[in-house]
């Protein structure tokens, strides 16, 4: 699914057993960013790479908002394919490395992310063509979540902390219930209404329907 939020593209893939969101992000340079590339399988692979070579997209950024397996499974296909290596935050590095461990619980084999080189923290932009983007850090979900915020597309990236309706699980080892609350509260519910939520898991949603309609934050705002 594409949409185009002024001049800015947005496509995303639903992948791996875990229906995990994977976002190409792209304007009109042609380069392109790859958040939380998920795909597993030869076929899922074989459909980014074929969507990036139709659209004549040039990869120049690779970035995990966390190191939840679902979401860096295909890191690996990822710096092979475009020699880019996973920029994260530095808290959720022990989470990448073990990632292939965490497969063995699920029944899945992945293979070894490779290390990233650049640590993204608050404050920090990404950059890519003539586009960027803020970094938040909204830790609970995991201990060194990020999102990433464009102000004049009105676009975030938020991973697994909100979802239409939903917030992230916070049972996972690194997961606060109270900690995801706050991050959501103080980093996303400042935002305007018009905003779009594009989350790691479903469809997309806006600040101002969150707001309103998602039970989790009854009562927090």
């Amino acid at each position: 699914m594409s949409t185009t939020h002024s001049g800015l593209q947005v496509h995303y893939f639903t992948f791996n057993p875990f229906q995990e969101n994977t976002y190409v992000i792209w304007d009109e340079t042609g380069e392109c960013i790859l958040v939380d590339p998920g795909c597993y399988d030869a076929e899922e692979k074989q459909e980014l790479e074929h969507f990036i070579t139709a659209k004549n997209l040039t990869p120049v950024k690779l970035i995990n908002t966390h190191a939840h397996i679902d979401h860096v499974l295909g890191n690996s296909f990822v710096a092979a394919k475009w020699n880019l290596l996973p920029e994260l935050h530095a808290t959720d590095l022990a989470l990448l490395k073990s990632a292939p461990v965490y497969g063995e619980m699920w029944g899945i084999r992945p293979e070894p992310s490779p290390d990233p080189e650049i640590f993204l923290n608050e404050g920090d932009q990404v950059k890519f063509g003539n586009t960027t983007l803020d970094v938040l850090f909204v830790p609970g979900h995991c201990p060194g979540h990020i999102a990433l915020y464009s102000r004049k597309h009105k676009v975030i990236f938020s991973g697994d902390v909100l979802f239409q309706n939903s917030i992230g699980r916070t049972d996972l080892p690194g997961g606060d219930y109270d900690e995801l609350i706050q991050s959501i509260v103080n980093k996303l519910m400042v935002l305007e209404n018009d905003v779009v939520v594009y989350s790691g898991h479903g469809p997309s949603t806006t600040i101002g329907d969150e707001r309103r309609n998602n039970p989790f934050l009854y009562g927090k705002l």
